[in-house]
């Protein structure tokens, strides 16, 4: 059973942090029944202890999401044991948690979006954060999908 869930993008800045947030207001909302914890961590210590980039804390707002107490963090060697299911916005971060995991570390990990990923929104144009959160918030309720029926 999957009861602690991390999401991990470069910095902890604009991907992980909406997947977090979209996570917990989509589980206490949807899914009370369910009690799984959601938290984010980035690769990098780059933006460590400070908020979310402005872009995405304003797309969050629009959708009616709160990150304004949010601080980034980097993932830890603690990480790996702490949490059942670690997910990567994109192959790049997924290959770094491979080579971050410590030997004999309990949690899986996979990519957020199964055989896909989550374009880095810095590199999209105007449109960035907008496509970037709105693909977090579809397989936010897709994966909501699958563990209300325990897949």
């Amino acid at each position: 059973m999957i009861d602690k869930i991390l999401f991990v993008d470069a910095g902890n800045y604009s991907r992980s942090p909406a997947a977090e947030v979209i996570a917990k207001t989509h589980f206490e909302k949807n899914l009370r029944g369910l009690a799984v914890v959601f938290s984010s961590a980035g690769l990098k210590d780059k933006h460590v202890g400070g908020g979310a980039d402005p872009r995405t804390i304003e797309e969050c707002a629009r959708r009616g999401y709160d990150l304004s107490a949010f601080r980034c963090r980097q993932i830890g060697a603690a990480d790996f044991n702490r949490f059942d299911l670690i997910l990567a916005m994109d192959r790049s971060n997924l290959e770094g948690l491979e080579a971050l995991r410590p030997a004999g570390a309990r949690a899986r990990l996979d990519l957020f979006i199964p055989d896909g990923e989550v374009p880095d929104p810095f590199f999209g144009g105007a449109d960035g954060f907008v496509v970037a959160i709105g693909l977090i918030e579809r397989r936010i309720a897709e994966l909501a999908t699958e563990m209300a029926r325990g897949v």
